[in-house]
């Protein structure tokens, strides 16, 4: 297995009409399984996702992501938003359209399978209840076969029946070896299946460690204060 870093970030900088969003960050990430991303609402949790993606460009600064220097969106990146994107299409009609090309029938019909909306197969997408949209919005991301998987709060204000759906493809998805960044309000759900955990606050990466490390001993008074409920200013 290589030693290379899977997540490489120099100096990273946002900058918005005179504000720096994103202020320096700098970190790297041999881990293989679920990198957590946390911390309050504000915090550049998103901003710093879509940067990792290639869906903004940042002001200063670099970013590698296993070996490949981010300018733009790319083929081996995979993401899903807390709201699901679907097209006004069935189900299977959503995952052939996102599929790579020569992928068959019997892949695509895996994928619903494995979202548990086998008797959805034919049904609009956009008629599937909020857990149901998110599934397929999942698998048809992983249809695509990405080395890494970015998700933004994707099972926030979701039914426990498909967050548990959800953090199984997960699960699976890291275990054959690609890399997940999930952003995540959920201390239960990162320590289900968080590995790491990287904690934003005010644009900065204030901790950056193992999740059983963060859960037992944070190292830094703000995640101390958010572990226990409190607010963070």
């Amino acid at each position: 297995m290589s030693d290379a870093s899977l997540i490489e970030v120099t100096d990273l900088c946002l900058r918005r009409n005179g504000t720096d969003l994103l202020n320096s960050i700098s970190m790297s990430s041999k881990n293989r399984g679920v990198t957590m991303v946390m911390g309050p609402n504000g915090a550049g949790k998103s901003l710093f996702l879509k940067c990792l993606h290639g869906l903004i460009k940042p002001t200063f600064g670099s970013i590698k992501v296993c070996g490949e220097d981010i300018q733009g969106p790319s083929t081996d990146q995979a993401m899903v938003f807390q709201k699901p994107v679907l097209l006004r299409r069935s189900v299977f009609e959503n995952l052939q359209f996102a599929a790579p090309q020569g992928t068959d029938s019997g892949a695509i019909n895996k994928a619903i399978s494995t979202a548990h909306l086998d008797d959805k197969r034919d049904l609009p997408a956009r008629l599937l209840s909020g857990g149901e949209q998110q599934r397929l919005a999942l698998v048809r991301a992983l249809l695509r076969n990405p080395k890494v998987l970015a998700l933004d709060e994707p099972t926030a204000s979701l039914d426990p029946a498909s967050v548990q759906i959800i953090e199984s493809l997960i699960q699976d998805f890291t275990e054959l070896g690609g890399k997940t960044i999930f952003i995540s309000h959920d201390v239960g759900q990162a320590k289900r299946i968080g590995s790491e955990i990287i904690f934003l606050h005010k644009g900065r990466i204030v901790e950056h460690t193992d999740a059983d490390v963060f859960f037992s001993n944070p190292a830094s008074k703000e995640a101390k204060a958010y572990l226990n409920g409190q607010l963070i200013l």
